[in-house]
């Protein structure tokens, strides 16, 4: 199926108009026309390979919303017109523990990504949303509500997934005091989350002059973690804190926010933390540190029927295609309240 997106060709290069072919439709596929993608920090991780594995040409996108064009003779879930929603996975096994669970993301075999992976079936590489159209499993296509805004509702796929998961599975609600740490692109959702779930939210954050932000995105207080005296006022306050912030940094000083049995969910970083953890942190006040990877597609599914409900969506600044690049560099200096989500139809400028 020719194809027409952006790509990644070297690690060192900008990306570029790139035209592939995408793997025929099968019985069980939706495919989709491709109207909105956001733009995540992974996607510039992968395209610039600072994890050391990329294959080239690589193209991005993993927030991606679209209108099915066709379904496979065996889908019944979605038709042609349906405006619908694909994440950060395109398959997985559906046979271990974790899949019939509905935690594909965990899947023993290793899920297959929306792009810079491999197609389970015939091993063709995975291309994202980039792109003018996609061909996925329908059982990892997502039904978008009727009403919610579909340019931003892309992040929701990736930021809105990965911070609705780990506040999902700490059940929290009315009773909750919830603490964010870090507001960008996953912060800012976490807030909007928490908050229409009926906790009592806060900002913890190193820079001054977030209160407004912060506050309209539904934080009840801001905590400058890097002043002693507000750091102790809150000592054993919280039930739940999810760590948004997405490099190395010393957790310790949140350690002792925590509630009897709170946990501090990471969610933004995936390398070692630099900084030993101190165990007495944890032992005093049965404390723990917990991760949380993006969530399954059940999972999803209840995030955007929850959002559809409450009328969430990301805070975005829409661009075209052709600043991707650029767009990436403002990415990396936080220069984006709050996620990007590229117009796809920009593909035809």
């Amino acid at each position: 199926m020719n194809t027409i997106g952006f790509a990644a060709l070297s690690a060192t290069e900008p990306l570029e108009r790139y035209i592939f072919e995408r793997r025929a439709p099968r019985s069980d596929d939706v495919v989709i026309d491709i109207l909105y993608c956001g733009v995540c920090h992974t996607d510039v991780h992968l395209a610039r390979n600072h994890f050391g594995f990329t294959s080239y040409p690589i193209v991005p996108g993993h927030e991606i919303i679209g209108r099915v064009r066709e379904v496979g003779t065996d889908v019944s879930r979605f038709k042609a017109g349906d405006m619908v929603g694909v994440g950060c996975m395109v398959d997985s096994c559906q046979r271990c523990k974790p899949c019939l669970k509905g935690w594909e993301q965990d899947c023993v075999e290793g899920p297959t990504f929306s792009y810079a992976s491999s197609d389970r079936q015939d091993g063709t590489p995975t291309y994202g949303g980039y792109s003018d159209s996609i061909v996925v499993r329908d059982k990892f296509v997502l039904s978008l509500p009727d009403g919610l805004d579909p340019a931003g509702a892309a992040p929701l796929l990736c930021a809105g997934i990965t911070t609705w998961s780990p506040l999902h599975r700490w059940n929290v609600g009315k009773e909750s005091k919830v603490a964010v740490i870090g507001l960008g692109g996953l912060g800012h959702m976490a807030l909007k989350l928490a908050k229409a779930l009926g906790a009592d939210v806060t900002l913890f954050t190193r820079s001054a002059g977030k209160e407004e932000d912060a506050f309209r995105l539904g934080a009840d207080h801001v905590v400058l973690s890097s002043d002693a005296q507000q750091m102790e006022a809150v000592a054993g306050r919280f039930d739940v804190i999810i760590d948004t912030v997405p490099y190395d940094h010393d957790v310790n000083p949140y350690m002792p926010t925590l509630a009897l049995e709170g946990v501090l969910v990471l969610v933004g970083y995936l390398g070692p933390l630099g900084t030993p953890v101190n165990a007495g942190g944890l032992v005093r006040g049965r404390r723990a540190i917990s991760g949380s990877f993006i969530g399954g597609v059940p999972e999803t599914q209840e995030m955007l029927d929850f959002c559809g409900q409450h009328s969430i969506v990301s805070d975005i600044e829409i661009i075209p295609i052709q600043k991707i690049n650029e767009a990436y560099e403002r990415m990396l200096k936080s220069d984006v309240k709050y996620r990007f989500v590229i117009d796809m139809t920009s593909l035809k400028s």
